[in-house]
């Protein structure tokens, strides 16, 4: 079977990307298979047909025209089966605004407004936070703990973004869910508790090493446990993924808060996943093995 994973992009989570790609791309050739690494870069679409000479696309890119549905188009367009969510669903975990609208009356998301000028006024008060409405790995995310960091924050992402979410800040436990199918069964694995040193979950936190406590599983009763697994499996079913998808979400006070779904989380030595998958016995092969057998054509032919 010929192989081809996608990396690098032309997001801001580029680096990202190559490293989850490349992992990816070396697990796939332990296991056997024909695989070959493409970069998307600027000069991508010039080389997009070849694409139709593998069986399989695995594609790893993080961001802009890799999470947000264009990748999966141009998958769909060229009939090439792939791993992951399709083109809506893709579009609809990168879009925080709109993961909200679908999931508010079905699962506990915190209070939001969305901003397109800067300002130094919450409606949530202090410490409040924002962050872009299609970003990863917390890019362009922070927390804002008076009117000066609000107007400052806001002021320089707007130079960026054309809107931003602006959200009542929720102190508590930052917890991840990952749902991977095996054999078409959706499987949750064991919760991930995140604990950095920085303030909160932030880029630095995510990719450097040694900056963010892993606790898998993470410490909570049976019954808590089933609260927090259920409302991520209702996110993932809700936004239509496929394939897998990491949940992200804070829990206080026995509240299982959803913050967002990255429909093609990181693979990278310091990621979530991997981390979940190697707790419920997998190795990174493993799961890159399941993965790719859960890619299929998402339109009918």
């Amino acid at each position: 079977m010929r192989v081809a994973v996608l990396y690098g992009g032309i997001s801001r989570e580029r680096d990202i990307s190559i490293n989850s790609g490349t992992r990816v791309y070396e697990a796939l050739k332990k296991l056997g298979y024909d695989a070959s690494l493409i970069d998307v870069d600027e000069d991508f679409l010039k080389r997009v047909w070849n694409l139709r000479n593998f069986d399989v696309v695995f594609p790893m890119l993080h961001g802009y025209f890799g999470e947000d549905g264009s990748i999966q188009g141009v998958l769909e367009y060229l009939g090439v089966p792939y791993v992951g969510s399709g083109v809506q669903e893709s579009s609809l975990c990168f879009d925080k605004l709109r993961s909200y609208q679908i999931l508010k009356d079905i699962v506990n998301v915190p209070k939001y407004v969305v901003i397109r000028k800067p300002t130094d006024k919450s409606p949530f008060g202090f410490p409040c936070f924002i962050k872009p409405r299609k970003e990863g790995s917390s890019i362009g995310a922070h927390i804002c703990h008076n009117e000066r960091e609000l107007w400052n924050f806001s002021k320089s992402e707007l130079e960026i973004y054309d809107d931003l979410l602006l959200m009542e800040y929720i102190k508590g436990r930052e917890m991840t869910v990952s749902i991977i199918e095996i054999d078409g069964v959706e499987t949750i694995l064991p919760i991930l508790e995140l604990k950095p040193e920085k303030e909160f979950y932030d880029y630095e936190a995510k990719y450097t090493k040694g900056m963010t406590k892993f606790i898998i599983p993470a410490p909570v009763d049976k019954g808590l446990k089933e609260v927090i697994e259920r409302q991520a499996l209702t996110a993932y079913k809700n936004l239509g993924c496929k394939s897998f998808a990491r949940i992200d979400g804070i829990l206080r006070d026995g509240i299982f808060y959803f913050l967002e779904a990255n429909s093609i989380p990181g693979m990278t030595e310091t990621s979530d996943l991997p981390a979940s998958a190697e707790a419920f016995g997998y190795s990174f092969e493993d799961l890159v093995s399941v993965l790719l057998k859960s890619a299929s054509l998402k339109i009918p032919r």
